[in-house]
């Protein structure tokens, strides 16, 4: 059984086929965290963009647990330099066959600074297919754009889409999304972490539900869904 696990902001824990996969791991001093970073079990590490909101403790999760961490090229150096020994660098429309599925990099509109001020690259979202046979599209921090339409014709089971606005995608937006994808499932991410994103997930899922076939999932920090 496959499974994924809201952590907070947008943070998630895939488990499937016995590995454990991070993504965008932001734990210490993140508000909405239903773990700290010592709890995350890794082997794979997914970061989406260089913000230290989506960096997270990735540096500190992979030294202690020897994950790999699949990112962008640019990411992927500035890692190395940090001390991390596996860091696979892939870039927009690549995709390449991890033990746990193939991750492909896809679009988004953000930024991708990292921390310490150094070239992020350009900041991506993940189409996951896992080796069940189940397709995840995590678009990460972005804003709408019409290509989604031609992801969702991979045939997605789960969308996760951020709703916060602000930064990202607001709820509008996020349905508009959803019915260019047309996932089985979505998980709204990336909201009420801080006031500037406060949003009503329930609400942004009552709109999906009346206006589109996927099925809305709202989490709470903590709660995993199967997919």
């Amino acid at each position: 059984m496959t499974t994924i696990r809201w952590l907070g902001h947008a943070a998630m824990a895939l488990e499937t086929g016995g590995f454990h996969i991070l993504i965008d791991p932001f734990f210490t001093g993140n508000p909405k965290a239903a773990i700290t970073a010592d709890q995350a079990k890794a082997d794979f590490i997914l970061i989406s963009h260089g913000h230290g909101d989506h960096v997270g403790d990735s540096i500190a999760i992979a030294k202690r647990t020897g994950a790999t961490v699949i990112c962008n090229y640019e990411i992927s150096l500035w890692l190395e330099q940090q001390g991390i020994k596996k860091a696979h660098g892939q870039q927009h429309g690549g995709g390449f066959n991890h033990p746990f599925g193939r991750v492909k990099l896809t679009l988004a509109f953000h930024g991708s600074m990292l921390p310490d001020g150094s070239n992020g690259g350009n900041p991506c979202g993940f189409l996951i297919n896992l080796k069940d046979g189940k397709k995840i599209y995590h678009a990460a921090d972005t804003g709408l754009f019409g290509d989604m339409r031609l992801i969702g014709e991979e045939g997605i089971d789960l969308a996760v889409l951020p709703i916060g606005d602000n930064y990202t995608m607001g709820p509008d937006d996020a349905v508009r999304a959803v019915k260019l994808i047309q996932p089985k499932k979505v998980i709204p991410i990336h909201y009420n972490t801080w006031p500037v994103i406060a949003q009503d997930a329930n609400a942004w899922a009552a709109k999906v539900k009346a206006e589109t076939s996927a099925e809305p999932i709202v989490l709470q920090p903590g709660e995993q869904v199967a997919i």
